[in-house]
């Protein structure tokens, strides 16, 4: 889902698989003078350079609004925002804008756990059944030695993003039936054996926080965390968003060409993976906690903490080590890491010497960026109104080059040249399928015979039958995913979605048995920019008989 913390413009230098989240732009020239900011210059002036490389970020990857947060040594050296909170309106986006962070929340979830830990209530190396007996995996083996931990890093055996289409886009399932289908959901690799990105047991997690505290995951991280640190502008979900909220409105590219607003999104059912909204004024609040092991104020045996630094250095461990793969392009070659890994609900590598401890988050029409340099106590948010990966990407690293007096990286012409190299590989695969259609073919039944119900295990049902303009596709417990049927090829359709900014139509596939009948139905996303969210590949879906 967009929640995933790997945006386009980081897998692009990393070579691992992830939404495409931004559009083409060229180099980028202020006054006609090329940036670096990394020039000895004062504080004020760089600041200044700064702001006016945000605005050029946003022009070129045409970004409504932008929120940007630096602190050092545990003060904020920047926190401001740049353009719009919607399209077509005035009012600004300022250092109080919230914005969904979206995969950030897995930070809070983790801090959530490790606390009860340093209360006693649990420990990260319980089993997950000693705190839900309930809770089943596929696999016996992997339900009986599920630990809290594995929880958090995306180690379990499940693929990438599986049982996102539980949740994403908004359906009616609870969290307790979301993580109870789990037993249904296949594991396509060893337990612990790699990393797969996942957000249904960060989820599970979020229960498990409940059962051991007393308390429901809303009102623990408000109590426990939020009101501690002074976080005042940040919400639950965006059920919590109260009328008058300074927020910001996201943006997509719908066919992945037109920017327009889209709705709002609630992860009421897997809160542990993403949901929370936030202002950059709260999140440095979070940030400066994190980079002082945990301590809100004092020092030594009087400090008054959050978590302690053991469970610090816990959380910020690697459990899940991740292939480095090399540089779509040369541009990006400055931020390759040398290793990789997944800890609770953060990602560890490094950038030029320096050990970098961040996470990513994607939501529908915002994406966000937090990084933190735990040596140099240095962190840098980047929260974002549209889905472009490379914006907070590229405002990431020249603020880190900035604070590091780093020089001779073009951040913009890099993500730019990765993004159309990967946006050309896009359009090649489509004439692919275009080449090998056979458009003259005629599907084996009339279309009548496709419409029914057909039922998949973790999903539940999905429906397909006549309407206005012919068969159209409706996920029972997804009211968005609503579209229309086309004939492809023999027994090949698309499903086009109504919500043109899912950007996820895909094809739907038919199996028949030999004497003629609909033995089962397969769907897979028509293009490679779709989310990883949208895991229609997994699903295994066959025709409910009519009682």
């Amino acid at each position: 889902m967009r929640i995933a913390p790997l945006a386009l413009a980081l897998v692009l230098t990393l070579g691992i698989a992830a939404p495409v989240l931004a559009q083409q732009a060229p180099p980028v020239r202020i006054d006609d003078t090329m940036l670096p900011l990394a020039a000895p210059l004062p504080d004020a002036v760089r600041l200044a350079r700064f702001d006016a490389y945000v605005e050029a970020v946003q022009k070129q990857f045409d970004v409504p609004g932008v929120a940007v947060a630096i602190v050092k040594d545990g003060q904020v050296v920047l926190a401001r925002g740049y353009g719009v909170r919607e399209l077509g309106k005035p009012a600004k986006v300022d250092e109080h804008t919230m914005f969904a962070i979206a995969s950030n929340t897995k930070a809070f979830t983790a801090a959530a756990l490790n606390m009860l830990q340093d209360d006693g209530k649990l420990k990260t190396t319980d089993r997950v059944i000693d705190h839900l007996p309930w809770f089943r995996m596929s696999d016996a083996y992997v339900t009986r030695e599920m630990r809290i931990r594995d929880l958090l890093a995306h180690r379990s055996g499940l693929s990438l993003g599986a049982g996102d289409l539980l949740y994403w886009p908004t359906t009616t399932y609870t969290t307790r039936e979301v993580a109870e289908r789990l037993k249904d959901v296949p594991l396509t690799g060893g337990f612990r054996e790699q990393y797969a990105y996942d957000n249904i047991l960060f989820g599970v997690a979020g229960l498990v926080v409940e059962t051991a505290s007393g308390m429901s995951f809303r009102q623990f991280l408000q109590t426990r965390i939020w009101q501690p640190l002074g976080m005042t502008e940040t919400r639950f979900n965006s059920d919590d968003l109260k009328p008058g909220d300074n927020v910001a409105v996201g943006n997509a590219k719908f066919d992945f060409k037109d920017l327009r607003p889209v709705g709002v999104t609630s992860w009421r059912n897997v809160s542990g993976a993403g949901g929370i909204y936030s202002s950059v004024h709260d999140i440095a609040k979070w940030m400066n906690v994190q980079l002082a092991g945990g301590v809100i104020s004092g020092t030594g045996d009087s400090a008054k903490r959050l978590f302690s630094e053991q469970r610090q250095r816990e959380m910020w461990t690697v459990l899940t080590p991740i292939p480095v793969g090399k540089p779509s392009i040369p541009e990006l070659a400055a931020a390759t890491p040398n290793a990789m890994g997944y800890a609770q609900g953060w990602q560890l590598s490094d950038y030029a010497g320096h050990k970098l401890v961040w996470h990513t988050g994607g939501w529908p029409g915002q994406v966000s960026r937090l990084t933190l340099l735990p040596n140099e106590k240095i962190g840098v948010v980047v929260l974002t109104s549209a889905e472009a990966g490379v914006a907070f990407n590229a405002i990431t690293y020249e603020a880190l080059d900035m604070l590091l007096g780093k020089s001779g990286n073009d951040w913009l012409k890099g993500y730019a040249a990765a993004f159309a190299k990967a946006q050309g590989n896009a359009d090649e695969d489509w004439q692919k399928h275009v080449a090998a259609r056979d458009a003259n073919s005629r599907s084996s039944l009339p279309l009548a015979k496709y419409a029914g119900t057909y039922r998949d295990p973790w999903y539940g049902d999905v429906l397909i039958r006549q309407g206005a303009k012919g068969l159209e596709l409706q996920f029972a417990k997804t009211a968005e995913l609503l579209g229309d049927i086309e004939h492809w090829q023999h027994d090949s359709f698309i499903v086009r979605w109504r919500d043109r900014g899912l950007n996820a139509d895909a094809f739907v596939n038919f199996a028949l048995d030999p004497d003629g009948n609909i033995r089962e139905l397969r769907m897979q996303p028509i293009s490679p920019l779709t989310d990883f969210s949208f895991d229609f590949q997994d699903l295994r879906l066959v025709p409910v008989k009519a009682k």
